[in-house]
């Protein structure tokens, strides 16, 4: 029997972006308090935490009162330093664990775990010189994306290489690239879809699954997330087994977000593994009995593992960039806060750059197409040009 934290206690999170916020928001909803370690002292969750350390991750003196300060933790980011986690974790529960994490944080990593363990992954290969560049291309073909081993997201950090004329400008980026930077190529796949899907599992191997999600991607950043996915019930169910046999090999706990290819072959492919909550998540907010975020504060604190069940079909769009002051300006305010279905979750970031996730609205509806319909016609306003949203069927 796992030891049950019960509502008062202090939860830890390393990393404060609105992931943290919205983790922040599930746990004092159920009488939890929170304490945010984030570097940046202007991250949203340190604006709602009721305690809040900015300084840097190696200061060994706001290490000590952090973990003085809280009963468990967990993480709202993959990229939190490992040996920090390592050291926290002999002190306090620590969801997911420093293993895990080592693992998951080096794409490199990851996907020679995966492929140990008999997991599909797409053919891949560590490239170090021009010289073994040259290799990979030789076996694995063209195209093939590069990325780095470790950090990078929302197409940060990654190359596309088409053609042989893309080849040498990786390759300056190779040789200019310093010696500790470790790349990863992958064989670039065909697909027909981006799934993705939440594990939870518990500490005592409880799991639960949500239904799988469709996500589109624009110049490596998330477009919208559309669920149910548009797919077969014999290839949700894979994509759910697959997902969650992924996260038993690891020994995970914690919430889990596997990102699946499709191949046009039928094949299910994993992308990537992400340890904590998922943008392609933020449906549960307003579609599912329990979030995301109420799961993880369960797992950590050793509650029974809550229902998942989606209560309607929803389309989660992000908003990006500028496109946030065309939800809040004007007439286009007025109509998105007053359209039947819409959520708006806006995360309180103060600096707007092109590309950086300002929040998100879910579009709920009895039917699928009623949903993506909302959700096309609030696309085609707020951005030129207009974006698809693949339509369901």
């Amino acid at each position: 029997m796992h030891p049950i934290l019960e509502p008062g206690a202090m939860l830890g999170v390393l990393g404060g972006g609105q992931l943290g916020a919205m983790f922040t928001g599930a746990a004092r909803r159920m009488g939890y308090r929170v304490a945010i370690w984030d570097p940046d002292p202007d991250a949203p969750a340190h604006r709602v935490a009721d305690q809040s350390f900015s300084t840097p991750f190696a200061d060994h003196d706001t290490r000590d009162r952090f973990v003085d300060t809280v009963q468990a933790i967990t993480l709202e980011w993959e990229n939190i330093p490992a040996e920090l986690c390592q050291w926290l974790e002999q002190y306090r529960t620590l969801r997911p664990s420093s293993a895990v994490l080592k693992i998951l944080q080096d794409r490199l990593t990851q996907k020679e775990f995966l492929s140990s363990c008999s997991l599909p992954v797409p053919d891949f290969a560590e490239v170090e010189s021009e010289h073994q560049l040259h290799q990979v291309i030789s076996r694995l073909g063209l195209p093939l994306i590069c990325k780095t081993a470790r950090s990078g997201y929302d197409g940060k950090g990654q190359w596309l290489i088409r053609q042989s004329s893309d080849i040498p400008q990786f390759e300056r980026i190779l040789t200019t690239s310093s010696s500790r930077v470790r790349w990863i190529a992958e064989q670039f796949v065909t697909f027909v879809r981006e799934l993705s899907v939440l594990v939870v599992r518990s500490a005592s191997g409880e799991t639960c699954v949500y239904p799988v999600v469709e996500n589109r991607h624009e110049q490596g950043i998330l477009r919208d997330s559309v669920v149910p996915a548009s797919i077969s019930s014999s290839d949700a169910k894979a994509a759910r087994e697959l997902s969650v046999r992924a996260v038993a090999e690891l020994h995970g706990i914690g919430i889990f977000c596997i990102e699946l290819f499709q191949a046009k072959d039928g094949r299910l492919l994993i992308n990537e593994i992400a340890p904590r909550p998922h943008n392609s998540g933020h449906y549960t907010l307003d579609a599912c009995t329990v979030s995301q975020f109420e799961q993880q504060v369960r797992v950590i604190c050793g509650l029974p593992l809550g229902e998942v069940r989606l209560l309607s079909p929803a389309v989660m769009v992000n908003l990006l960039g500028d496109e946030v002051t065309a939800v809040l300006s004007g007439e286009r305010g007025q109509e998105i806060f007053s359209t039947s279905g819409a959520s708006v979750h806006l995360y309180g970031k103060r600096v707007i750059r092109p590309g950086r996730k300002m929040g998100h609205v879910t579009f709920t509806a009895a039917e699928s197409e009623t949903a993506v319909a909302s959700a096309q016609q609030f696309l085609s306003r707020v951005r030129k040009p207009p974006s698809v949203i693949p339509s369901i069927g």
